[in-house]
């Protein structure tokens, strides 16, 4: 067999995810200070863009910023203390590193699954299977 065949049989057996060159936007966290407190007034919108559970990235926030923290009906977490937009944007682009993109191809579509009770991070695009810690 041509090496050429083999190479188009490859890339037609590619899940269809991996074929679009589409680029994923970190989702930018907005936030402001109100009195003693920030408010992220998206974050509703931040967890729906990176598909995790608001409990995972609602406790990781409030651990990195060692701060109480709540989410009010509007879908707004609030952080007890005072942050500047940046300081959460880099907490959110550390959490999507290390709980969302895929360890191999760097693409945003992973899922969180339990294999033998540990958390594995399985991406669909290239099918990479990964520990995560802290899940």
């Amino acid at each position: 067999m041509k090496y050429e065949n083999m190479l188009d049989r490859l890339y037609t057996a590619l899940p269809e995810k991996t074929k679009k060159r589409e680029r994923f936007e970190m989702p930018q966290a907005e936030s402001f200070v109100q009195g003693t407190k920030t408010i992220v007034k998206n974050f509703g919108a931040i967890l729906k863009i990176i598909k995790r559970d608001e409990k995972h990235l609602f406790k990781f926030l409030a651990k990195e910023t060692a701060t109480a923290a709540s989410v009010d009906d509007l879908s707004r977490l609030i952080l007890n203390g005072k942050f500047s937009q940046e300081q959460v944007n880099n907490l959110l682009q550390t959490y999507i590193k290390q709980f969302v993109l895929c360890p191999e191809c760097s693409r945003p579509d992973t899922k969180v699954k339990e294999k033998q009770g540990v958390k594995m991070l399985k991406c669909e695009a290239c099918g990479a299977l990964s520990t995560v810690k802290g899940l």
